[in-house]
């Protein structure tokens, strides 16, 4: 994808509606001159970490995934929903947290990132990207906005490393985790060999306090779209009221000097931050490490075998 438009849509959201989410799309994909073609094909990704653990909380909302699906068949394109969640499958974790009844009735394909295609980033490291993200023609990222234990934040950027296959995952969480910057240097490499798209925030309710998982609900009432990912964490973490230099990943971006890293380069088509500025949210004080124990690696690669 390219990282060089720096338009952010910030929308108020209160509830999850789904007409009123599809009202939301439709705004922020016209606000940012977002077209889809015909015959499009289209992923959304959106963040399965976990439907068991926290009630779903660190999942993007059904509702939100299917207003999306709603809107883009409505532009006449093919849709597809798919994930790599670290512990257990996409479909699996669908079903558990309700996106498997919210799409019911719609021409919409639920799939499992199983087949890896092998890339190479600009580091030099391979990585097994699924098959079904170079398929697409466009990706839809949907990432939950949430506070992260490791990473400060869990916002669009990072949401992307669930186009790497099942145990590629924690592994490289593991291999690269302890070693400085890595791991925030192969989320941001990972953006140049995936398929351009838009992203689209589920903010309506965030995650704060923890994360990515045990964190607590905070009425952000927020939709927030970008076709640079990098844009919209900046101008979100501004929204958040939080230094943007606690986040590792957005560091990374600021020291690459990529486009949208900055909040005064950014423009906005419908409110500005301070008009949706949150009051309130917390983010971890101290961060945890980033690389998992390998008993973890072990039991996610059981949770996927009983899960098929």
């Amino acid at each position: 994808m390219e990282l060089r438009a720096c338009e952010v849509g910030l929308a108020a959201c209160h509830q999850y509606d789904r007409r009123l989410l599809k009202d939301r799309v439709e705004m922020l994909c016209n606000g940012l001159g977002f077209r889809v073609s015909p015959g499009s094909r289209v992923l959304l990704k959106p963040n399965l970490v976990s439907a068991v653990r926290n009630k779903g909380l660190a999942c993007t909302r059904p509702e939100v995934v299917a207003a999306v699906a709603e809107w883009f068949l409505d532009q006449g394109a093919t849709v597809r929903v798919g994930d790599s969640p670290a512990f257990g499958t996409a479909v699996g974790v669908m079903a558990a947290c309700g996106i498997t009844a919210a799409l019911k009735g719609l021409p919409v394909a639920m799939v499992n990132f199983e087949k890896a295609q092998p890339v190479r980033l600009a580091s030099g490291l391979s990585v097994g990207v699924a098959r079904a993200v170079g398929e697409c023609d466009l990706l839809v990222n949907l990432p939950k906005i949430k506070a992260h234990g490791q990473l400060y934040l869990s916002l669009a950027v990072k949401n992307y490393f669930g186009a790497v296959v099942g145990f590629r995952k924690p592994w490289l969480h593991a291999r690269h985790g302890d070693i400085d910057n890595r791991f925030e240097a192969l989320l941001v490499d990972l953006l140049a060999v995936l398929p351009g798209g838009i992203t689209l925030a589920d903010g309506v309710e965030a995650m704060h306090a923890d994360g990515p998982v045990a964190g607590k609900p905070f009425p952000l009432h927020l939709l927030a779209g970008g076709l640079n990912p990098v844009a919209l964490d900046t101008a979100l973490i501004a929204v958040l009221g939080l230094p943007p230099q606690a986040s590792p990943v957005w560091r990374e971006c600021c020291r690459r000097n990529l486009a949208g890293s900055t909040l005064m380069e950014l423009s906005f088509p419908l409110a500005r931050p301070e008009e949706v500025a949150a009051q309130g949210f917390q983010a971890p004080s101290r961060l945890r490490p980033v690389s998992f124990h390998p008993w973890r690696l072990l039991l996610g690669t059981v949770k996927r075998v009983m899960a098929r």
